[in-house]
C-alpha cells in the first residue's frame, strides 16, 4: 500500500461516516492540517498519529508476513 492509497482509504472511510475533517481530527487527537496531509498521501514519519486516525474511524490494520495467506476475520481469502 502506498501513502496515496492509505490517504484515499482514510478519506473514503471519513466521508462514508459523514465526518468532517475537523471532527475526525478532534476524535483522533491530531490537527486538521495533519489529517488533510494524510488524506492527500503526504509521506510522514508520524505513524502513531496515522494509527490514531484509523482507530478513530474504527479501522484496523493487519500485517501479513510473506508466504502467509491473507484472510479476513470471517475466514475469506484475500480479495
Amino acid at each position: 500500500m502506498t501513502t496515496e492509497e492509505l490517504g484515499r482509504t482514510i478519506r473514503a472511510a471519513r466521508r462514508e461516516q459523514g465526518l468532517r475533517q475537523d471532527k475526525l481530527a478532534g476524535a483522533a487527537g491530531v490537527g486538521v492540517r495533519f489529517l488533510s496531509e494524510l488524506e492527500r498521501g503526504k509521506e510522514t514519519a508520524r505513524v502513531g498519529k496515522a494509527l490514531s486516525v484509523l482507530e478513530a474511524l474504527g479501522c484496523k490494520i493487519r500485517i501479513h508476513p510473506p508466504g502467509v495467506p491473507c484472510t479476513d476475520p470471517h475466514g475469506h481469502g484475500e480479495r
